[in-house]
């Protein structure tokens, strides 16, 4: 009986034991520790910087999100709102929250609407992979997994190599994930590359199960935020999409 009663002690503590590791040092734990990461260098204007932002805003208020975010192990994630640009700027606009429902997403979207959009200059998306990655690893939380969403409608063209940063980020058990704009423009604006797509597929994203969604009308783009957000946070292995497009929520295989 002493026997049976060690074992069943010793399994009990190989259960809980990361759990009190992580109240130990002070970590909350989440399903998933995720860094918006958004481009706002002089390539994008006021207007589309406007379009990104309002559609974080709406996926974040959308009650398919607040879903995503309840469906997982812990039921809560750690979220964080980043504007970068050259190698030297990057600025945190929402510091980590932790989301566990509809209000605290909704909150999220709120303080995002009133920060003040500030402009960049250059670009340089590997300056942008750095900066998550830094904020992933002093997050202050244990993570199931570790995301970076970065979106952007250029190469990176200052700054160390891109792919070096990605590959630095993904050693570091980062995931990568890409959302390129690819928008038409008014003949005077600076042209978007039209291998975008391809560029962040094979430069930018990295990590298992990583992805690249391509945005071609910014009207879209609301649409594509919240398939992306929901994806990520679900981390999906099998849904449904409805007619628009966005992914449904199914009961995971047991």
């Amino acid at each position: 009986m002493r026997f049976y009663c060690w074992i069943l002690g010793f399994v009990l503590a190989i259960a809980v034991g990361p759990a009190h590791a992580a109240e130990r040092s002070g970590q909350r734990e989440v399903d998933v520790a995720l860094v918006l990461a958004v481009d706002v260098s002089s390539s994008v204007d006021e207007g589309e910087a406007g379009i990104q932002r309002a559609g974080y805003i709406a996926a974040m208020r959308d009650p398919r999100v607040a879903d995503a975010i309840r469906g997982g192990l812990y039921g809560r994630i750690a979220l964080t709102y980043v504007e970068w640009s050259s190698p030297t700027d990057q600025r945190v606009v929402i510091p980590w929250r932790e989301i566990s429902d509809g209000a605290g997403a909704t909150s999220f979207a709120d303080e995002l609407k009133a920060s003040a959009y500030k402009p960049g200059s250059t670009t340089s998306i590997s300056g942008g992979i750095d900066f998550a990655t830094n904020l992933l690893l002093t997050s202050g939380f244990q993570s199931l997994r570790r995301v970076i969403d970065i979106s952007g409608d250029g190469y990176s063209d200052y700054g160390r190599p891109v792919r070096a940063a990605r590959d630095a980020a993904v050693k570091a058990g980062i995931i990568i994930n890409g959302l390129p704009i690819m928008n038409e423009r008014a003949a005077y604006r600076t042209k978007i590359p039209p291998d975008l797509d391809k560029y962040y597929t094979e430069n930018v994203t990295g990590g298992r199960g990583s992805f690249t969604l391509v945005v071609k009308n910014l009207e879209d783009f609301h649409k594509l935020v919240l398939q992306k957000l929901i994806l990520e946070i679900a981390q999906l292995q099998d849904h449904r999409e409805a007619d628009d497009g966005v992914p449904k929520i199914v009961k995971a295989r047991s």
